[in-house]
């Protein structure tokens, strides 16, 4: 029934109207795009922003309310995190009137947007890199990281993360043999130089560019490493003053950084960052589901929480269960099923979810990374949407069901994932309520209380296999009707709760 409203509500709403997210920016859904893969305009192979543009009322349509960007800049590679203009927009991509269009097509829907801003590191082909390597005289020199080779000892470290290969730091160039520069990930991005205050203004600067043409926010790659190795404390301090500069154009502007470390280190960033993405808590949503254990993880997550308010209280928690660095929800799992318990998780805990695209529609893919990032899939072949890659594995025909033949499948993964983004939009204890486990009901299950002054709602998510019946009674006696349910199989009756295997039950 609810989302039979949901439906009379979209068919009611104006063409063009914004689904409202139901909750003030930024605590809305955002779906992360990476725009090479996502939706083709000319039949080149390539996505691109026209082709964005024309899926923006398809992502309306899901309820989400911001998009995250993967890198548009130019860039001699796929993944384009190696700039070589933080002013432009790569050309396989389009041009900056197709940005600017893309931009307010997605402010006509309510949509937010924010961009991938990769200012860790630059390109080795960036105008600043080739000129210092041209003439280490220039101001451009000062903008990298450089050592004597004389004074650089062994170079290869172990280290683990979203980048776990041995790699080494510093790096030898032709031009400058005894020269070495600086680059925590690989010789093709050298580190920019945050000791230099010409380019720290020079960063600054970049950011107002893009925030003046009317983005929201920046997802900040690689934010733990702006500073070497061993000075994270000046790398916490950088974000502090990166955000009093944006702030003065844009003060809502959001910034969401990309912090791979353990609790203790992130929460550090967050007074400067404001946001950070929950790297342990998609962790422990896979393994409970790998496991079907979930007792405990509701705990964790509130301990966590109530440890980063400590360092900043108004924090936002960015949840995501994968994105374009790992594998993907549904090869993880390994079903379906539990792919249908991991998005109604991160659809109703707290904090600002993130959905990385295809996810909604099961697609599949593992590493290496070309493998995590194949093309969308719009429809069955012929696709004109659909971009081309040569090394598709995973995702296609025969093994995803594309968008056109999930939209009118009311059990289909899409349609799941839409009702509890619609749903999670709707119900403010959701989207902002307060949270608070309810431990000791089963091994299986992940249990909590979202409050809010317009009404609570008690989650219940079995993990496991073999079915959890919840009792109703003491300190859950208020919540006797389902508000929304995963399968027709979840009753309630007699004042209990019955959950099959791999359900979630929303009770109000």
């Amino acid at each position: 029934m609810r989302r039979f409203l949901f439906l009379l509500l979209l068919a009611a709403r104006p063409v063009g109207a914004a689904v409202p997210p139901g909750e003030a920016w930024p605590q809305a859904v955002t779906y992360e795009v990476f725009v090479r893969s996502f939706a083709d305009s000319n039949g080149d192979g390539i996505g691109d922003l026209r082709g964005l543009t024309s899926k923006l009322d398809y992502l309306q349509s899901l309820g989400v309310g911001a998009l995250w960007l993967m890198p548009i800049s130019p860039s001699p590679t796929d993944h384009k995190y190696d700039v070589t203009d933080y002013r432009g927009i790569d050309p396989d991509y389009g041009t900056m009137e197709d940005f600017e269009v893309f931009l307010a097509e997605a402010k006509t829907r309510g949509l937010r947007v924010i961009l991938d801003l990769v200012i860790n590191h630059s390109s080795r082909q960036h105008p600043w890199f080739t000129q210092a390597l041209a003439d280490t005289s220039s101001p451009e020199f000062g903008y990298y990281v450089w050592k004597n080779a004389s004074e650089v000892g062994p170079t290869t470290v172990t280290r683990t993360g979203p980048d776990t290969d041995n790699l080494r730091r510093w790096h030898e160039s032709k031009e400058h043999p005894d020269q070495l520069y600086y680059a925590y990930f690989n010789g093709g991005m050298p580190d920019l130089n945050y000791d230099n205050p010409q380019l720290k203004q020079a960063i600054f600067d970049i950011g107002r560019f893009w925030l003046e043409r009317g983005v929201d926010g920046f997802r900040l790659d690689a934010a733990k490493h702006i500073f070497p190795e061993g000075r994270e404390a000046e790398s916490v301090a950088f974000w502090r003053e990166f955000r009093t500069a944006m702030q003065a154009v844009n003060p809502n502007v959001l910034l969401v950084g990309e912090v791979w470390a353990d609790a203790d280190v992130t929460r550090q960033f967050l007074p400067g960052l404001g946001s950070v993405f929950n790297f342990e808590l998609s962790g422990k949503i896979l393994r409970a589901l790998k496991s079907g254990r979930g007792a405990g993880l509701a705990s964790w997550l509130a301990d966590l929480l109530g440890h980063y308010r400590e360092s900043a209280p108004d924090f936002i928690d960015a949840t995501f269960l994968t994105n374009h660095d790992q594998n993907r929800v549904l090869s993880e799992l390994g079903g379906e099923d539990k792919a249908r318990v991991a998005a109604a998780l991160l659809l109703t805990l707290p904090g600002s979810p993130y959905l990385y695209y295809g996810e909604e529609i099961g697609m599949l893919g593992a590493k290496p990374d070309p493998f995590i990032r194949e093309p969308m899939l719009w429809q069955t072949e012929p696709d004109p949407s659909r971009t081309r890659n040569d090394r598709v594995r995973y995702s296609k025909d025969g093994t995803v069901r594309a968008v056109a033949g999930q939209e009118g499948d009311p059990r289909s993964l899409l349609n799941h994932y839409r009702d509890l983004i619609l749903l999670r939009n709707a119900t403010p204890a959701l989207g902002r309520g307060t949270f608070e486990p309810v431990e000791g009901l089963h091994d299986r299950l992940v249990s909590f209380v979202r409050h809010h002054e317009q009404g609570d709602v008690l989650v219940l998510h079995n993990v496991g296999h073999g079915p959890v019946t919840v009792d109703l009674t003491d300190r859950l006696a208020a919540f006797q009707k389902l508000q929304w349910k995963s399968s027709d199989d979840v009753s309630l009756g007699d004042g209990k709760v019955i959950l099959p295997s791999l359900t979630s039950a929303i009770l109000d």
